[in-house]
């Protein structure tokens, strides 16, 4: 991995230090994470906190985030989240440990997180009442 911020840092030679020691800004570094570090869980127990789950997995390496999604409107959970490691390998680990494991009474699963679809989002979006058919226009004129 430092091999491929080296060569994205290369374009820019602001990034290095006279030790070539790479310098890369937040938002170079927060872009280039890897989806492979970023684990989803399924299966949680309702009962399971966002603590409870970065504390289960911080025996595999730094987690830097565990994430419960919530109901918008009863703010409960949904049964699955995610968890951020710091390195690929920590991820890794974790996978293979935990998956199939029982947290907090439930067994869970553990995969790899995938890119958010995106589905347009949104209201849709009101074009009024649907227009005729050009053929039946035509007829109508000529008559």
């Amino acid at each position: 991995m430092a091999a491929a911020m080296r060569r994205i840092a290369s374009k820019n030679s602001a990034w290095f230090t006279s030790s070539s020691s790479l310098i890369l800004p937040p938002a170079i570094l927060v872009s280039c994470r890897s989806i492979a570090t970023k684990l989803f869980v399924g299966g949680l127990s309702f009962y399971t906190t966002e603590d409870g789950l970065s504390e289960a997995f911080s025996q595999y390496g730094q987690v830097v985030e565990a994430k419960i999604v919530t109901d918008r409107l009863s703010n409960k959970s949904k049964g699955f989240g995610f968890v951020t490691f710091a390195c690929e390998d920590e991820a890794e680990k974790a996978l293979t440990d935990m998956d199939g494991k029982n947290l907090n009474g439930k067994v869970v699963f553990v995969d790899y997180a995938k890119a958010k679809a995106d589905f347009g989002g949104g209201m849709p979006i009101a074009r009024g009442p649907p227009e005729e058919p050009r053929s039946k226009v035509l007829v109508d004129e000529e008559l």
